[in-house]
């Protein structure tokens, strides 16, 4: 995907809903300068192998919470307010129809390239998981061509040649993003892998490329701290950024039943929450997606909430890492509540 023509991109206010943007932050346009951060939707779900439903998420993810929507978020753990701290907007939903996925996938990709040469962090609200790959490669022709590492949270590698004879799909971004060279194979780390797929071939090209797999088996074994540490050594080495990938189905899926292909046996929410806000504070984010989310098999809106409460977490990390670069004083979430208030 690299090297196409960039010429106008398509936005819509909302392409499947009202007109709202992530909980009461402005509206802007995209590439506009002076910003942090920048919510862009990607409501494409034509890349799923079973259910689908996740062209609905980003409206879900931009609206569900019980709070007023006042681009206000102070977070207890970190004493940091990201959204008014950030310099955050939104600039809508791409067009992405769903019979027209190289359309879709070009429009998306010159989306986040815009935002992120404008110099703000591309947040982008999935959408099934094919999204990541033109949401990586907008990432990484700003910051470098192999010069990203990606930070994956899932329960299936997406690492597969084909699905259903396609080069494109749910379950192919992955292989596409280190063949392209976009992202190194031995810079990417995948985190909350479980089930009965991929086969053995996929598993050793896997292998071939030396990306690092954190499976449920090793994560209940050695702890999420300790996998995380590693991660991020690997994450930095020879990199310029970190794209952050989060598929809610690492989850287990009696915590988040709103998904696309649902697991049993995954992460807990506060494990994945936990997670991200560590891997916000540690590493230098260059983007971050959000996918998978599919309301019609939500129940009582948890996983909508679910992923509301992963991209606020990603803030709040953000927020605070930059306090501490800048030399101000920061909390430690492990501290008391009302130390230093």
């Amino acid at each position: 995907m690299q090297g196409r023509h960039e010429g106008p991109v398509d936005i819509e206010r909302g392409m499947y809903g009202p007109d709202v943007t992530f909980l009461g932050v402005p509206r802007t346009q995209l590439g506009a300068a002076g910003l942090d951060v920048v919510f862009i939707g990607a409501p494409y779900d034509a890349g799923t192998s079973h259910r689908p439903g996740a062209r609905f998420g980003p409206q879900a993810i931009r609206t569900t919470d019980y709070l007023p929507h006042d681009a206000s978020r102070p977070h207890l753990a970190l004493g940091v307010d990201p959204l008014t701290e950030l310099r955050c907007a939104d600039a809508g939903d791409v067009l992405m129809p769903g019979v027209d996925t190289e359309g879709s996938l070009r429009r998306l990709e010159a989306a986040v390239h815009a935002v992120a040469s404008a110099g703000a962090i591309p947040v982008i609200l999935g959408g099934d998981h094919t999204i990541t790959l033109p949401d990586a490669t907008g990432v990484a022709r700003h910051v470098g061509w192999g010069r990203v590492s990606l930070i994956h949270f899932d329960a299936h590698a997406d690492t597969g040649d084909t699905q259903f004879g396609s080069l494109i799909g749910h379950g192919t971004p992955m292989r596409r993003l280190i063949e392209s060279g976009a992202v190194r194979g031995d810079r990417f780390l995948q985190i909350g892998l479980r089930g009965y797929w991929p086969e053995p071939p996929t598993l050793a090209w896997m292998a071939e490329q030396r990306m690092r797999s954190f499976e449920m088996s090793e994560i209940v074994a050695r702890g999420m701290d300790e996998c995380l540490t590693e991660a991020f050594a690997i994450a930095v080495d020879e990199c310029d950024g970190v794209f952050l990938s989060v598929d809610v189905d690492v989850v287990d899926p009696g915590m988040a039943p709103g998904t696309g292909t649902p697991e049993p046996g995954g992460l807990t929410g506060r494990q994945l929450l936990d997670a991200v806000r560590r891997i916000a504070m540690s590493v230098p984010l260059a983007g971050i997606d959000v996918v998978e989310v599919s309301p019609p098999f939500d129940h009582a809106e948890v996983t909508a909430f679910l992923g509301n409460r992963v991209v606020l977490e990603a803030l709040s990390g953000i927020a605070w890492r930059r306090r501490q670069l800048a030399g101000s004083p920061v909390r430690r979430p492990d501290s008391p509540l009302l130390e230093g208030r």
